[in-house]
């Protein structure tokens, strides 16, 4: 048995030896090398000038060279890239932007300055539930939908549900859903701090599936043709002036609707907020009084 193990190893070994090998010292490959030639001999050369073995592993390294050859010093290499710098700044801005953690902090101060009598007519939702809603996990769908459920919208004039996607903040007002649908009066206001980005008509698809679902889960009998022709209007509302304040102009939409929105509401005066007189730099204070608010 140990004989022809022997001759095993001795047919094996003659593979490697059907021609002389030429046996080279390796010092061109130093140990900071590896992440260069990770995918070449020079690799193994690194780690076997790392442990000392490199002549006693020379021919197997030959051969290694032949089936893997180094091709870093031939491929053309560009210049370190100035994104590096731009990602540093984008991440500062990143940082000053609303976060779903933050604003739903934001959002309950807001809420908590009204009395519980001038709220009977609002409730608003998560404003994860429609990017979950968008993941098209059945599980994660039918929690949002048990959530919206307790949270009896169709008993309630105006409904807020604050949508944050594409690192983007708008939001969604739905209003007069408990009543009949061929009311002129039952629409959703889909408002935009950033309406150059065109998110509106981007997201209307997408969103009347979801009211149309809606429907289906709470068991209404409205017909379907009615909930999917459900007047979509985008209103002219103030503007961001940069790229960072979306999520405290969402706040800020919240806030001048239930201050001025009356209790019968009319389409054609829709948002009562935008036909105000407004100051600008009222508004930008008032945007920053935001964060203040949050952060302290």
């Amino acid at each position: 048995m140990s004989r022809r193990r022997s001759n095993r190893v001795r047919n094996t070994n003659s593979k490697y030896v059907t021609s002389p090998v030429r046996v080279t010292i390796i010092d061109d490959c130093e140990e900071d090398e590896f992440l260069h030639h990770r995918t070449c001999w020079k690799h193994i050369a690194a780690a076997l000038n790392k442990c000392g073995s490199k002549p006693k592993r020379a021919k197997e390294l030959e051969m290694f060279k032949l089936s893997a050859p180094c091709f870093y010093d031939e491929c053309t290499r560009r210049g370190r890239s100035e994104r590096r710098i731009k990602c540093k700044y984008l991440a500062s801005k990143l940082r000053k932007k609303l976060n779903s953690k933050a604003f739903v902090g934001y959002l309950e101060d807001v809420w908590s300055g009204f009395s519980d009598e001038k709220k009977n007519s609002f409730v608003y939702l998560d404003c994860l539930w429609f990017s979950m809603y968008k993941s098209e996990n059945h599980n994660m769908r039918s929690s949002v939908f048990d959530s919206i459920k307790a949270k009896q919208i169709f008993s309630k004039k105006y409904v807020f549900l604050p949508i944050v996607y594409w690192s983007h903040w708008t939001l969604l007002i739905f209003c007069n859903f408990g009543e009949d649908l061929d009311s002129d009066n039952t629409c959703m206001l889909f408002l935009d701090s950033l309406q150059t980005t065109d998110s509106s008509q981007r997201l209307e698809p997408d969103i009347r599936k979801f009211v149309l679902d809606i429907y289906r889960a709470e068991g209404r009998t409205e017909d379907t043709r009615l909930v999917d022709e459900i007047p979509f209007h985008v209103p002219v509302v103030p503007q961001q002036t940069n790229d960072v304040e979306c999520g405290s102009f969402v706040l800020y939409y919240i806030q001048r609707f239930i201050e001025d929105a009356p209790e019968n509401f009319i389409v054609d005066d829709m948002p009562y907020f935008v036909s105000l007189s407004f100051n600008k730099h009222f508004i930008v204070v008032h945007v920053k009084w935001l964060f203040v608010c949050g952060e302290s």
